[in-house]
């Protein structure tokens, strides 16, 4: 079968039919919105290069100016999705293009005709397309390689638009839009093509890849504090624990909210979770650098510090105790004071596991609850300390 523009155009159509519904049926589950404006936009290039076929039946007006302008809108529905993805804010400037492919209709007819609209037509396409490129350039490296790839494909695509403006300005290059007649014309037939399958897959990955990256972050935090769950810390924790020696000791904080049940007996469930994210938004807000925070679950909340000491432990759990009392005291009336208790372990050597050391931890919270709560019970295991394990105990009256 000869590749000739009748052919290439079906072929063109076909593609671009199957893009569309792609990029619609990847909607349906990822739910993106510049899915659908993909999607739009290769059903408006299909649409386009069924009007381009008129051209054979004299219809001129629809088979160019028409179909071409659908060309152009598709490119701008690219630019839009594109624009959506990374979260940018478009001028309205762009809308202009609308009005310079207007522009059009007012071209006399003469032997400059096709060359003209050919260079207008590529200059908006290239410029639509370069711009939703240079959209996607500061994503590459949090993104993946599909961002990477649209790009690139984009970037390829406007460059070749840009490259079609060159035979126009030749003298004597023969350039008939009516008749699909002229070298650059057939070359951009197959260019159109292959362009489809790019940037449709490319399309796809970078959605896909940032849905899998957005389950992947929901997965490892809590939903109500999202702070990290017991899991995200498991998987983070090793490094931290490793790095634990007599020069730089680790430490567990295992905290634990006091009198937590009659928030929500008395304030209703809705209170007790503020009482949670705020109590998330302190340790958040306090945490040294290098360490890690998780909620474990129910009202108990975990911190594990590197480069640790005895005065840092106590005056962090401090701290988080005074912010906490203060807070639940003029937020929520309760008979008993809503205050933390917590457990800490000093080490200085990487523990067998951070279930052991939590374990510990654990140990430390309970002795702190029977010793009258509102308090921090630390035990340091460290080297330096003596035989025994040194126990200090520091409540908050």
């Amino acid at each position: 079968m000869a590749l000739d523009p009748s052919t290439m155009l079906t072929i063109t159509i076909a593609l671009a039919l199957a893009a569309a519904l792609y990029l619609a049926i990847e909607w349906q589950t990822a739910r993106e919105s510049p899915l659908l404006f993909w999607s739009a936009g290769f059903a408006l290039i299909s649409i386009g290069c069924t009007l381009a076929l008129l051209r054979n039946s004299g219809l001129l007006l629809v088979g160019i100016w028409f179909a071409n302008g659908l060309l152009i809108t598709a490119h701008w529905l690219f630019l839009l999705g594109v624009a959506r993805f990374t979260e940018a804010r478009l001028s309205r400037a762009w809308y202009l293009i609308f009005v310079a492919w207007a522009a059009m209709l007012l071209l006399p007819e003469g032997p400059a005709w096709s060359k003209v609209m050919l260079l207008v037509n590529s200059l908006l396409v290239a410029l639509v397309t370069l711009r939703a490129s240079q959209l996607l350039r500061p994503m590459g490296r949090s993104m993946g390689v599909g961002v990477v790839q649209l790009r690139y494909v984009l970037l390829g695509h406007g460059l070749f638009y840009i490259a079609k403006t060159i035979p126009v300005l030749v003298p004597g290059t023969l350039i008939d839009l009516a008749a699909f007649r002229g070298e650059i014309i057939q070359v951009s037939l197959v260019e159109g093509a292959m362009a489809i399958m790019l940037i449709a897959l490319s399309m796809t990955g970078t959605v896909r890849y940032r849905r899998e990256k957005r389950i992947e972050r929901l997965a490892a935090r809590d939903p109500l504090t999202a702070m990290y769950n017991r899991r995200a810390l498991e998987a983070r924790a090793p490094h931290l624990l490793l790095s634990a020696s007599p020069a730089r000791p680790g430490a567990l904080l295992l905290i634990d909210i006091d009198n937590f049940k009659l928030v929500n007996d008395l304030h209703g469930h809705t209170a007790g979770d503020r009482l949670l994210v705020a109590l998330g938004e302190m340790i958040r807000v306090g945490l040294p650098e290098g360490a890690l925070a998780a909620r474990l679950g129910g009202d108990e909340f975990v911190i594990l510090l590197r480069n640790a000491s005895p005065e840092r432990i106590v005056a962090l759990g401090d701290l988080l105790r005074q912010q906490f009392h203060d807070m639940a005291a003029r937020t929520f009336a309760t008979p008993q004071a809503v205050t933390l208790s917590i457990g800490a372990s000093l080490f200085d050597q990487p523990p067998a596991s951070l279930a052991a050391l939590i374990e510990q931890g654990d140990v430390a919270l309970y002795e702190s609850k029977r010793g009258g709560r509102n308090s921090i019970r630390l035990v340091d295991r460290t080297v330096a300390a003596t035989e025994q394990p040194t126990e200090l105990n520091r409540s908050l009256r």
